[in-house]
């Protein structure tokens, strides 16, 4: 049993090692769910880096709108 438990580590670590190798010698290319993820990831990294440069013109320009709105309804 303990001879069992002693050889753990290293059959973990061979098999770890041969799934890495495995992945590395794969040239099939990527599947339709990584490319999806990475889609995903770049449209929101996307939106944020839209909102962090113009956050502050839309939020302007959305205060005028309807600044203007009140405006009309006070009219």
């Amino acid at each position: 049993m303990r001879q069992k438990i002693s050889d753990f580590p290293l059959a973990a670590y061979l098999a770890f090692t041969g799934f890495v190798r495995g992945l590395k010698k794969d040239e099939r290319g990527l599947s339709g769910v990584v490319v999806a993820i990475l889609l995903i990831l770049v449209a929101v990294l996307a939106i944020v880096m839209i909102w962090l440069f113009l956050g502050d013109w839309l939020k302007e320009l959305w205060e005028n709108i309807t600044g203007e709105a009140e405006n009309l309804r006070r009219d």
